[in-house]
């Protein structure tokens, strides 16, 4: 993945690390982070960065606020997705009422992943 490397968005990256929306920062602390795995916290793959990384799984978490509801920016997310997968990433989605509501769910769901893979 290194060819696809974009140093250009590590500000960007590090910005969003320190300024984690609500539910990701529930989602790092009450979940991911006690993970016995390697999880990257707002990670550059390609030209994109991601909330989430397990590289040892190739697994890409994200989290989706209403405006990725919206039709322009589905069109979007359609596409990120694509790309990701286009380097071997599996992408999960979750939307913030999916953290919000049923945390315990969204952990069980990502545990099931990581032992699938």
């Amino acid at each position: 993945m290194n060819q696809t490397y974009n140093e250009k968005l590590i500000p960007n990256a590090k910005t969003l690390r320190k300024n984690m929306t609500k539910e990701e920062r529930h989602l790092w602390y009450d979940c991911l982070k006690q993970l016995p795995v390697t999880v990257h916290r707002q990670k550059v793959l390609g030209r994109y960065i991601v909330d989430f990384y397990i590289a040892s799984q190739n697994l890409v978490i994200e989290l989706d606020g209403s405006q990725h509801y919206e039709d322009a920016n589905r069109k979007k997310d359609e596409e990120r997705d694509q790309y990701l997968e286009s380097l071997g990433c599996s992408v999960v989605r979750y939307s913030n009422a999916d953290i919000n509501l049923r945390f315990r769910e969204v952990c069980e769901d990502i545990y099931n992943r990581l032992n699938e893979g």
